[in-house]
């Protein structure tokens, strides 16, 4: 998950809205392999199970970049909390070491590398293909990025602990602290991104494609971070809008997503891993000693 807003209230578990009511923390994260890093407006918690059983814990300032106007600015607003999302995975794992990433993995990594070769050859022997034969090849293309991924999530605690960074957080967004009770789908899972995304990368390949007769590989990083922008603000929208018809169908993708792939049910030591990276959270927020405003963004950046 990734989310931004200014700081946090003297109440770790609250802050006050402009009208004086009160505002709970907009909270995102990443599951760990063994744990749960979660961070919110300003700070950013992990906890981690040692291979000796014990619960490590550690946690810090949250890099912020979508501070001012470039914080409300559509299209810019989306990427740039998702960079603070990203950007605190380094920080994250440098001050817990007994931290696992989900990329650390021999074989995920194996995955990246030969799905970037195959994405390569298939764009080179396929520059001159048009219509339905390009849409099928940037298909494929999008479809590739994702295994990663979803290589990934094969691994069953890192599956189970993303249905703890859900459970956690909803459990606290029900004002609880147990996350026992709370569902291990979330509204706001970044599986909600994935339909967008591919649809919009694709096109934004295609129309590269249009505008230039052999696209570099700047215009087409151009047109991938468009896409994310794009993605983003599709995502924002179907959270602000979850009953009109776009909505639902975002929500019902990335839910099933949840439900069928990429989470599982964790068990009551997960479950204490996910306390303690909450618990870790509303007290980093609250020694910052800021206020916060909710704002809308990403859930998850895995």
């Amino acid at each position: 998950m990734s989310h931004s807003g200014n700081g946090a209230s003297a109440d770790p578990t609250v802050s006050e809205g402009t009208a004086g009511e009160e505002q709970l923390l907009r909270l995102g994260g990443m599951a760990l392999r063994n744990g749960l890093l979660i961070h919110g407006p300003r700070a950013w918690a992990a906890a981690a199970r040692t291979r000796d059983g014990r619960i490590e814990v550690s946690s810090g300032p949250k890099p912020v970049f979508s501070r001012g106007r470039l914080g409300t600015a559509p299209l810019l607003r989306g990427p740039l909390r998702l960079a603070e999302g990203f950007a605190v995975i380094p920080v994250a794992r440098r001050h817990l070491p007994a931290a696992r990433l989900p990329i650390e993995d021999p074989r995920v990594l194996v995955i990246a590398l030969a799905t970037t070769a195959v994405s390569g050859v298939i764009r080179r022997l396929g520059r001159t293909t048009s219509g339905r034969r390009a849409t099928l090849r940037e298909g494929v293309i999008a479809v590739l990025g994702v295994l990663p991924a979803a290589a990934a999530l094969r691994d069953r605690d890192l599956a189970a602990y993303h249905g703890v960074e859900h459970k956690a957080i909803g459990a606290y967004e029900r004002h609880s602290l147990d996350p026992a009770d709370a569902p291990k789908e979330h509204e706001r899972c970044g599986s909600n991104l994935i339909a967008p995304l591919l649809i919009l990368s694709v096109a934004g390949q295609l129309a590269t494609e249009r505008l230039f007769r052999r696209p570099g590989p700047l215009p087409r990083a151009v047109a991938a971070a468009a896409s994310v922008s794009g993605a983003v603000e599709l995502f924002a929208y179907a959270e602000r809008r979850p009953d009109s018809p776009l909505g639902r169908a975002i929500h019902r993708v990335g839910h099933e997503i949840q439900r069928v792939f990429s989470t599982r049910e964790p068990t009551g030591e997960q479950l204490e891993v996910g306390s303690a990276a909450l618990r870790e959270i509303l007290r980093a927020e609250a020694s910052l000693g800021d206020r916060v405003q909710p704002q809308a963004g990403t859930a998850d950046t895995l």
